[in-house]
Parts: C-alpha cells; sequence; structure tokens
C-alpha cells in the first residue's frame, strides 16, 4: 500500500484497467467511457467481425454495442473480465441482426448496379481483396474464426484471447493453429 501511495506522488500515472472505467462509465463519466472504447475498440470490432462477416454490419452493431454499454454500465455487476461482458452484449446484437434479416428480402442484381450506366458499383470492383478474405474465414469454425480476427485484427494475445472467450489457453492455440493451416490451405489451392 505504501510503495502505490509513493508511486502516486511521483508522479507517474496509472492507467485505470477497463473494470475502473466501466465502473466510472456507469456514474455518467464520459471520459471514461472514451478511454473506455479507445482501449476496446480494435477488439469489439474483430469479434462483431467474425461474427457477422460483413463491414456495415459490423459498425452498425458496433455502435449499438457501446450504446448499450453506456445505458446498461451501471447495472454492470463486477466480475474481473469486463471484456467478457462487453462480447456478451456484442454477441447478442448480432443474432438479433440474423433474425431481423431473415425477415427481410434478398437484394437483387438490379440493386448493386448503376441506375443510369448499369454498370457495377465502383465499390463492388474494390472489394476483391475483401471478398478472398471473407470466403477464406467462411471455411473455419465460428470459435476459430473469432480466435483468428481477434489475434490478427485486434491484436490480443493469445492469453488474453483464452481469457475473453473463457477458454483453457491450450484450447485456444489448438484453434489459432489449426485455423492458420486451413487458411494457408484454401488460399494456396486458390492461387
Amino acid at each position: 500500500m505504501l510503495f502505490m501511495a509513493m508511486m502516486s506522488l511521483g508522479g507517474e500515472k496509472r492507467t485505470p484497467t477497463d473494470e475502473e472505467l466501466l465502473e466510472r462509465v456507469g456514474m455518467g463519466d464520459e471520459e471514461a467511457f472514451r478511454q473506455l472504447y479507445q482501449s476496446t475498440d480494435r477488439t469489439i470490432y474483430s469479434f462483431i467481425l467474425s461474427i457477422v462477416k460483413n463491414v456495415q454490419d459490423a459498425e452498425e452493431i458496433m455502435q449499438e454495442t457501446y450504446l448499450k454499454v453506456w445505458t446498461s454500465a451501471a447495472s454492470y455487476k463486477s466480475q474481473g473480465k469486463p471484456l467478457a461482458w462487453m462480447f456478451t452484449i456484442a454477441r447478442n446484437l448480432c443474432y438479433m441482426k440474423f433474425r431481423d434479416q431473415k425477415h427481410q428480402a434478398d437484394i437483387g442484381l438490379d440493386d448493386l448496379t448503376g441506375e443510369e450506366t448499369g454498370e457495377f458499383c465502383p465499390q463492388l470492383e474494390n472489394i476483391a481483396d475483401k471478398l478472398a478474405l471473407q470466403a477464406a474465414l467462411e471455411i473455419l469454425k465460428e470459435e476459430e474464426r473469432q480466435i483468428v480476427m481477434l489475434h490478427a485484427a485486434a491484436g490480443m494475445k493469445h492469453r488474453e484471447i483464452a481469457a475473453s472467450l473463457k477458454m483453457p489457453l491450450a484450447t485456444v492455440l489448438s484453434k489459432y493453429n489449426r485455423a492458420m493451416k486451413k487458411l494457408e490451405n484454401y488460399l494456396g489451392e486458390e492461387e
């Protein structure tokens, strides 16, 4: 305790944990919310994208996730893993999105062409690489895809992924290695 007090007097500023930030968010602290967002946004986005596999849907769900975090933070019960709580919110919103999409009609080819020229939208022509990656990720099981996205896109360590997904570290490492071999084989066949 004395050491911590001396450290705080020494001018070194300790970064608050996500748990502390979430507690402050529950009290309406906007600065804590900004800090929580900055420390978790890449991880949450990667997690959502690994489920919905669509950039626009992922961005929309991410906004809804943080809105829900803001409005529900006061009811969060401290468990030491606020990221797991946020993953649960994000996952539930993803599944709600899937249910909503089941009730909507498919987009027709006419919706993807320009009204006057009849040419495909330039955005569609520029996403070949994204589609190739998306197709490669499709061959993975959901857990494998989440682990790969959290490690590769969000930069999380395997130990952090294991804690967040509540899996043993050995399982995460095994699933990651298996997924990478699947991707390597798939992308090797595509060339």
